[in-house]
């Protein structure tokens, strides 16, 4: 599959004709062959989408409505390419894929909902005929830097708040999925979206560092939105900050499940296998630890190490499995060691070990302790930690003991027990008796430490990617001079 770029409302190549190949993780074959831009195609996509800003932020909100909506449904009718195209460039089941389309359609209905939810406020001022009103307004070009692990979903997440109070954006696209992410560039373009209102941008590896820089540095950038790596989130952070650029940051994660005495052992088995081994573990939600209390800890791995080990990993093209690839052959070594090291200090390896390649069984490792690789280092991949405790306190202190903080769950049959606790743990999200892994688009989504800031969904992403304008009209304004 070749791959252009999408400026101005057309597809053109990188300056000098430069490429790139993506390669299936689990064949080794060329999945998309992409444009690898040049700084000077990242300042063409800025330019367009200033140029577009006039058109598309002056239009009414029924009108940008509109094409969001016909976006919503043009998504939808093409999953069946987005299906094909996940799983070629990132070895991604048919399920979660289907997953990232419904949810993305879903992001941008919301969205358009929202066009229409851009309030102000009248404030009483002291000034006698004078009336003061607070307005929010689009803040013009919005960049999105979008990461592969759930490309539709967060590929849509970077835009389609911004388009809907009146922004035009440039999407900065995956090297990991560049086919995927050009795709809704598409499809937005198809639903009516003016020309340059939306660019997308794709480069190679070996120029991401440059191409960022340029895209943050140019001036008609005034807001950036990034999900991805806490590594790369703080290189975001500075260059945003370098330039006096609002960013918000959905970084890395490290999430804990905490599971009191008291829990409904089952229910709490099932949350625990959704939220660690959905897309193989590799989500900034997923459940990399299974904090539990001693009393129940032992019922509690038996019961899940069984549900782990019946879970069926293989190549997603092949059959309905489960866990299909990680994004690399690399990525399930780096997992791989993060479990032999983790044995080696005295975990206990209760289901999985096995690896052919990128794919991997579900993992799950009992006794966990702070001297191992894994209880600190996100591994995004299918293994879950159990490090087990005695009391809601040292099962808390144990939540936050990490750099992270973005998602959690808590288990307990007591609502007001786990509320008190939840309301402990250090995490911008916390579900009690749910998974960890949970998205709905009007909530406000994001974390805190290491996790990032700022908050995407709904009116929260009105709030970020918005100005705020006081404006004033005086009747009989009187000066002392």
């Amino acid at each position: 599959m070749d791959i252009q770029l999408l400026i101005a409302g057309k597809d053109v190549a990188a300056t000098g004709g430069a490429t790139f190949e993506r390669r299936n993780p689990i064949t080794g074959q060329v999945a998309s062959v992409a444009a690898a831009a040049t700084v000077a195609d990242a300042n063409a996509a800025c330019d367009a989408a200033a140029a577009a800003f006039p058109k598309w932020s002056s239009m009414g909100p029924s009108a940008r409505r509109a094409v969001l909506n016909k976006a919503a449904d043009a998504l939808e009718a093409r999953t069946p390419e987005f299906v094909a195209l996940m799983a070629d460039e990132i070895g991604a089941t048919a399920g979660w894929a289907g997953f990232n389309c419904f949810l993305a359609a879903g992001m941008l209905r919301e969205a358009a909902a929202m066009t229409t939810q851009v309030s102000g406020e009248v404030i009483p001022s002291d000034k006698p005929g004078c009336i003061s009103m607070a307005l929010r307004t689009p803040a013009g070009v919005v960049l999105g830097i979008a990461p592969w692990n759930a490309p539709v979903i967060l590929g849509v997440r970077a835009i389609a708040v911004p388009l809907a109070v009146g922004n035009t954006v440039v999407l900065k696209a995956s090297e990991i999925c560049p086919g995927v992410q050009r795709l809704i560039g598409r499809v937005l373009q198809d639903a009516g979206l003016p020309e340059g209102a939306i660019n997308v941008v794709t480069n190679s590896p070996e120029t991401a560092p440059q191409i960022v820089e340029a895209l943050i540095a140019h001036p008609a950038v005034k807001r950036v939105n990034f999900t991805g790596s806490t590594k790369v989130g703080k290189i975001i952070g500075e260059l945003s900050g370098r330039h006096l650029k609002p960013a918000i940051l959905e970084l890395g994660g490290k999430a804990p499940m905490v599971v009191l005495d008291d829990a409904n052992i089952e229910d709490a088995v099932n949350g625990a296998a959704f939220g660690a081994f959905m897309n193989q573990g590799q989500i900034c939600m997923s459940t990399e630890r299974l904090v539990v209390d001693e009393k129940i800890a032992d019922d509690f791995v038996t019961r899940f190490a069984a549900k782990a080990s019946r879970l069926p990993a293989g190549d997603p093209r092949g059959g309905n499995v489960v866990l299909g690839s990680l994004v690399s052959v690399a990525a399930a070594e780096k997992v791989e060691h993060l479990i032999q090291d983790a044995v080696a200090k005295g975990a206990k390896l209760v289901a999985g070990g096995r690896r052919e390649g990128s794919i991997m069984d579900a993992c799950v490792l009992d006794h966990v302790k702070s001297d191992m690789e894994i209880y600190y280092e996100e591994s995004f991949g299918p293994v879950v930690s159990v490090i087990r405790a005695s009391g809601d306190d040292a099962l808390v202190a144990i939540a936050n003991d990490t750099d992270y903080g973005l998602a959690s769950a808590v288990y307990s049959q007591d609502i007001n027990r786990a509320m008190s606790v939840a309301q402990r743990i250090q995490a911008g999200i916390c579900h009690i008796n749910a998974a960890t892994v949970a998205d709905e688009a009007q909530m406000p989504f994001g974390g805190v430490k290491g996790s990032g800031y700022g908050r995407f969904g709904g009116r929260y992403g009105v709030a970020e990617f918005t100005d705020v304008k006081w404006l004033t009209i005086e009747r009989e304004p009187h000066y002392p001079f």
